[in-house]
């Protein structure tokens, strides 16, 4: 069953009343500021400050890998780096946005997340809160893990969009390699001649480039409207081609991503991908 999405909202801090987010959607606590002398710490505000650390062993063994004994094993070998150095310290703590690389790969405390969006028009795919209205205000209550979108989707742009904070489902999508397949039904301004479908089908060099696609065809009877499958992230190519053809893209929907479709999602609302949809991507 689709889920909808609302306002983002933060948990209000316990004197403050301020929103609690902190960098990408970290909560935390907002500062308590007053006149005077600086009020004493109560044992629940000195937990919620330390809770912001934890032991770089814990972390390893809160992401699956291993556990804290064997984690520590690990660290001492040198297989552990944050933010880019080798961290062999016992006892190092970490912060939950740290980048944790364990043997090269990325690394994660948080339970994995899977959320596919319907995107409206209208909201920025960015995590950035100083856009207006961006994709995260819609998925704010489909998990505590913070997601961020693989991909983009322009302002004006709709259709499908998957988050997750798994770093092995995105390096599938951003791998240059292989990628993974995405379908957009797009609407032009004028209709889209025979000879410049066949120029998208075998490839256009543009400023020296070769782009291709994986698919293209018109949308039933109507020349002016274009199925077009393609493994890039963004959307920038599907411009990059019409502008080159002079065409304007009046409308472009993501309808499909490898297997999943927007089927029992409507527009602006979003599901969490069932176990068997998440090992289909793994399998990509």
């Amino acid at each position: 069953m689709s889920k909808q999405g609302g306002q983002r909202q933060g948990k209000s801090a316990p004197n403050g009343g301020k929103k609690a987010y902190k960098n990408n959607f970290v909560k935390g606590n907002a500062e308590v500021k007053g006149s005077g002398s600086k009020p004493k710490k109560t044992a629940q505000q000195k937990k919620s400050v330390q809770s912001d650390e934890i032991r770089l062993n814990k972390y390893i063994a809160n992401s699956g890998v291993c556990s804290r004994r064997d984690a520590d094993v690990h660290i001492a070998t040198g297989l552990v780096t944050v933010n880019g150095k080798v961290v062999v310290e016992m006892g190092y703590k970490v912060k939950f946005d740290d980048e944790v690389r364990y043997d090269g790969s990325r690394i994660t405390p948080e339970k994995k997340a899977y959320v596919l969006l319907n995107k409206p028009k209208g909201f920025a795919t960015t995590t950035s809160e100083h856009k207006g209205r961006t994709v995260m205000d819609l998925v704010a209550n489909a998990t505590n893990s913070r997601i961020k979108p693989i991909g983009r989707l322009g302002r004006n742009s709709t259709g499908l969009l998957l988050f997750t904070n798994d770093a092995k489902i995105v390096s599938r999508f951003t791998s240059s390699n292989k990628g993974v397949e995405r379908l957009f039904h797009l609407e032009l301004d004028k209709n889209l001649r025979l000879e410049d479908l066949k120029k998208i089908r075998e490839g256009l060099r543009i400023e020296g480039k070769l782009i291709n696609v994986e698919e293209v065809d018109y949308v039933g009877d109507k020349k002016n409207e274009v199925g077009i499958k393609i493994k890039n992230t963004g959307n920038t190519i599907l411009h990059t081609i019409f502008d080159y053809l002079k065409y304007e893209l009046v409308r472009i929907d993501c309808v499909q991503i490898a297997h999943l479709t927007k089927k029992d999602i409507p527009r602006g609302n979003w599901k969490i991908l069932t176990d068997q949809e998440v090992q289909t991507l793994m399998m990509l």
